[in-house]
């Protein structure tokens, strides 16, 4: 490649670069700044202090949850943010586990107007997201379509109370709200599967459940690693559905910070806290991606 050409790249990746430099690292940045900062009443003292992350691993009576001990005098950020990954891993594979079939669906049984049948997938998601959790606290509600359903043919006597305010609730939420972003990087990996291969590997002579788990599955795995991400990261750190579905028990990380920055006026601990979550997100992402490569450099091997 030339100097020029290389010049010419640059240039035109200069533009994109600095919108994302301007909002992802800034504001990025700004958190870090403010991470070492510290609350003094109503006013913020902007003098170095590591006294936010101290606060988050200070020893003490600590709490138990779920048979895990956390001992830290301040344990409830270390509770949520287990609480959350937790939350959103189920989530995850619960989007995963639902939006495969459909993209398998549409990638190898449609073969007509495609593009229709992917805009009726679309469709739910042209509505505001608040909309979509406020109709699943309607689905789920003391007198929400479900109970009334159930109630109507005689299957209970009174409204189902644990359907909605709870962890469950909040994954069904984000599931169904990450759905079409699962969906779509998924079929674009299998639509752009040879289907030669397959037809080879089926003159000579082998199963269907062979030519999916040799051909079809690792082909596949750039949309599917994709699509894990994209439902992944946004998940853990949401508190619009928590708040409004999840009520106590379903409390995730990001209402805590959500409440350290506008209700409780202490910024720099939330900053801390979500800078802490962000490296254990980053950390959880290149774990997954290591374990992807381990296993693809396994079967090369064997």
């Amino acid at each position: 490649m030339s100097a020029g050409s290389t010049r010419t790249g640059l240039s035109l990746l200069s533009p994109a670069f600095l919108v994302m430099a301007a909002t992802l690292l800034a504001p990025v940045v700004a958190l870090v700044v403010m991470s070492f900062w510290s609350q003094s009443g109503f006013d913020i003292d902007r003098s170095f202090t590591l006294k936010n992350y101290a606060q988050l691993v200070r020893p003490g009576e600590g709490v138990v949850w779920y048979g895990i001990r956390f001992p830290f005098a301040y344990p409830v950020p270390a509770v949520l943010m287990v609480k959350s990954l937790a939350m959103s891993l189920v989530a995850t594979i619960c989007v995963i586990g639902v939006a495969w079939p459909m993209a398998y669906f549409l990638a190898f049984r449609v073969t007509r107007n495609k593009a229709m049948w992917i805009i009726l997938l679309t469709i739910p998601f042209w509505t505001s997201y608040l909309l979509r959790v406020f109709s699943w606290k309607i689905v789920l509600g003391f007198n929400g379509a479900i109970n009334s359903g159930l109630m109507w043919l005689g299957v209970i006597d009174a409204p189902l109370e644990f359907l909605l305010y709870n962890p469950i609730a909040v994954m069904i939420t984000l599931a169904h709200s990450w759905i079409a972003f699962a969906v779509l990087p998924i079929y674009v990996s299998l639509e752009k599967i040879d289907r030669s291969l397959l037809e080879a590997a089926s003159d000579l002579g082998d199963s269907r459940w062979a030519r999916f788990r040799r051909i079809t599955l690792p082909l596949s795995m750039p949309g599917t690693i994709a699509a894990t991400l994209l439902v992944f990261i946004p998940t853990v750190g949401d508190y619009v559905t928590p708040t409004l579905v999840g009520g106590p028990g379903g409390t995730m990380i990001g209402s805590l910070i959500q409440q350290l920055f506008l209700r409780q006026d202490n910024a720099p601990l939330g900053a801390a806290i979500s800078i802490v979550m962000m490296l254990i997100i980053a950390a959880f992402v290149g774990l997954f991606l290591w374990l992807i490569g381990y296993g693809r450099m396994r079967r090369r091997v064997g």
